[in-house]
């Protein structure tokens, strides 16, 4: 069970109203402490999938008085354990606060952008996630090349750009876009020098599964990319669904920068078009699982301008798709293997 401490910190009669309005509902447990400068602390122990609705509510009501503030706390565990027949019980005396079956929309917030801005850490784990691949395929050494993916830098920036477009923040975007767009290029840069330097062979398994592009590729990457949502709106360890990630995105990028620096251009194409199509179908699903999910803004005009973005964000990335899937389509007419010198 996942369980999370909400402190709200307000005036002391503010604490009471919001203790009272909560006590009709299902928490696990409440605790006010009084402070020395004369407010107080009122704390919230429930299960992870309720914050949102909590905070809302709190928000909702007091948000306006001086000295409002919640900040929102991660529970590793709770003793005594919570006895999982007497909620069974008070559940049909009281009335329960329905979650979203989700983390909250300001921990997700906070969890997505954390990882997606443009840092000398995130650039530096590029360049070695695209070092580890850029070996892997050059050796064509499936476990390397999987080394690679654990790394998964380029998770972060993909989400928070999905999460932006469903909020309608675009603050949020226009950093998602620049880490992602640095990122891609500092990883195709990178790959062109090594595919300069080290002896490629385009013959390679892993290197032509990269070049051999096709509509199963889509699903493959719409079901990353979905992947990659659930795992911080569930609270799954992000590095462990980046893999999928990292398949559809990072080998095929790497992959790219490898024939071009070895001069195989027609090669390098169907990799780019695969590498093309990932990102769009990635995206696609990022934001299609966020709505799915109940992701939305939290005050009413924020939610008009929020459907608005993510109305046309996916009408644009689905003609997108549209588009290279036709592309992939014509590209499946020729004889990849008859290119390979």
């Amino acid at each position: 069970m996942d369980l999370r401490m909400i402190e709200m910190m307000a005036p002391p009669e503010t604490t009471r109203e919001a203790r009272q309005l909560l006590e009709e509902k299902k928490i696990m447990g409440m605790w006010t402490d009084h402070l020395d400068d004369g407010g107080a602390i009122l704390r919230i122990l429930s299960n992870a999938d309720q914050t949102e609705v909590i905070s809302d509510l709190l928000s909702d009501q007091f948000s306006s008085i001086e000295g409002f503030r919640i900040l929102l706390f991660s529970v590793e565990a709770t003793l005594p354990q919570p006895d999982i027949e007497e909620e069974e019980e008070e559940a049909a005396a009281k009335e329960e606060i329905e979650g979203p079956g989700r983390v909250s929309r300001e921990e997700l917030y906070a969890d997505v952008t954390a990882d997606a801005e443009l840092t000398p850490i995130y650039l530096a784990m590029v360049v070695l996630s695209t070092l580890v691949a850029g070996v892997g395929l050059i050796l064509d050494d499936v476990a390397t090349i999987i080394g690679a993916m654990v790394i998964a830098p380029l998770l972060a920036p993909n989400v928070s750009l999905s999460l932006a477009l469903t909020l309608g923040d675009l603050e949020l975007g226009w950093r998602s876009l620049k880490a992602n767009g640095a990122g891609l290029a500092v990883s195709l840069v990178i790959s062109v020098i090594m595919g300069i330097i080290f002896t490629v062979d385009p013959g390679a398994e892993e290197m032509i599964t990269r070049t051999m592009v096709n509509l199963k590729h889509i699903i493959i990457a719409l079901a990353a990319g979905s992947a990659g949502v659930l795992a911080f709106t569930r609270g799954v360890a992000a590095a462990i669904v980046g893999v999928m990630v990292a398949v559809a995105l990072l080998p095929p990028l790497v992959a790219v920068g490898l024939l071009l620096g070895a001069g195989y251009l027609q090669l390098a194409v169907g990799a780019g078009i695969l590498t093309i199509t990932n990102l769009i179908c990635i995206n696609l699903a990022g934001i299609l699982t966020f709505l799915v999910q109940g992701v939305r803004p939290r005050s009413w005009w924020e939610e008009k301008k929020a459907k608005k973005a993510s109305r046309t964000a996916l009408a644009i990335w689905t003609l997108l798709l549209l588009i290279f899937a036709g592309i992939i389509w014509y590209w499946g007419q020729f004889d990849v293997e008859a290119l390979i010198p």
